[in-house]
């Protein structure tokens, strides 16, 4: 893997920042989290529509689309709750513990997803730098907390 995708995956995780904070503020300007949510799934909607016009990507036929699994459709409705859980809590803990609790959870996941072999990732055993690693985050997610 080169350097370019951990850039970019390092942005994308800044960009998640920046949209709690911009979901919040709309949430705190339209009175409710629920209308926040449809504004931003709308709009994201709507620009993977574009996204997928201009490059001609063709829609899979239901053949296709009936042989995906059923854990691969839930996908946006954990972003759904994602959604929820930031817009309600991030101008409540502030953005520093909310992404660093999201994030070491994210890790925590990620760990025993990778262990486990589950959702169709590679098996990557949990070993003793994956625990001690998750044990720094949780260290780490605390003291940004300032539990």
């Amino acid at each position: 893997m080169t350097w370019i995708a951990f850039l970019f995956a390092l942005v994308a995780g800044a960009l998640i920042t920046v949209q709690a904070g911009s979901n919040a503020e709309l949430r705190q300007s339209l009175g409710h989290p629920m209308p926040a949510l449809a504004v931003n799934y709308l709009l994201g909607l709507a620009s993977v529509v574009m996204v997928t016009a201009a490059m001609r990507v063709r829609i899979p036929p239901v053949e296709q689309l009936s042989q995906v699994p059923w854990w691969a459709w839930i996908g946006g409705l954990v972003g759904t709750a994602y959604g929820v859980a930031v817009v309600v809590l991030a101008h409540r803990m502030g953005a520093a513990p909310l992404m660093g609790t999201v994030v070491t959870g994210q890790l925590l996941c990620s760990v025993l997803l990778d262990h486990m072999g589950w959702l169709g990732f590679e098996q990557h055993p949990a070993g003793t730098g994956r625990i001690i690693g998750c044990a720094l985050m949780i260290a780490g997610f605390t003291l940004i907390a300032k539990f």
